[in-house]
């Protein structure tokens, strides 16, 4: 069984740390990197549900997409919900890793996962890092036209469940599309071209 250092160093090789916002909070939040791993728990929130799945299922890592603490922190108590997570991760010996910004701009990353998903093709960054792959959102095309009724049913067919909210006449063509894996609304002033935004 791998141990948690070696699951990381593949971890940042798929999504380098360097790629990662200034102010984000990636990288190992609680573990010992030589602990031995033998299940691993992808989530997007470190939120209590998800802390207790992994205990459920005994999962040794919980890797997740955004981070449990972006600020300062002082203190772990068990007064706060995110110091009880904390706490029972330690006590049941699960590790939790969030892996953020640099996922999203890594190439492939959240953004790639979510165009091609949704049957977007020929894909580039929508703020690109530089002449590379790699940069915030994708856009793209779809192989065949649809209406935007017919696109906002494909995104609630291939999602997991959740709310989607659709802005727009439902009998638009939709063919370039814009994805992002997050808020995406630092880049609503780079799709123009797009027929959608999908955030």
């Amino acid at each position: 069984m791998p141990r948690l250092a070696e699951i990381i160093e593949h971890l940042e090789r798929r999504y380098p740390p360097e790629l990662a916002s200034d102010w984000d909070a990636i990288g190992l939040v609680v573990g010992d990197p030589n602990a031995t791993i033998t299940t691993v728990l992808f989530a997007v929130d470190p939120v209590p549900s998800v802390v207790d799945e992994a205990l459920l299922a005994q999962a040794d890592l919980v890797v997740t997409h955004h981070p449990l603490f972006l600020t300062g922190v002082h203190g772990v108590s068990r007064t706060s919900a995110k110091g009880r997570m904390v706490h029972d991760l330690i006590a049941h010996g699960v590790a939790l890793y969030v892996a953020h910004t640099n996922a999203d701009h890594a190439d492939p990353g959240v953004s790639d996962a979510l165009a091609d998903c949704l049957g977007v093709q020929g894909t580039r960054p929508i703020d690109p890092m530089g002449d590379s792959g790699l940069g915030t959102g994708r856009i793209g095309t779809l192989q065949s036209e649809l209406t935007l009724t017919e696109f906002a049913g494909r995104v609630r067919e291939q999602l997991p469940p959740t709310l989607v909210r659709v802005a727009g006449e439902g009998d638009a063509i939709i063919r370039t599309v814009a994805v992002c894996g997050g808020a995406g609304d630092s880049l609503l002033d780079r799709v123009g071209d797009a027929d959608v935004y999908v955030t």
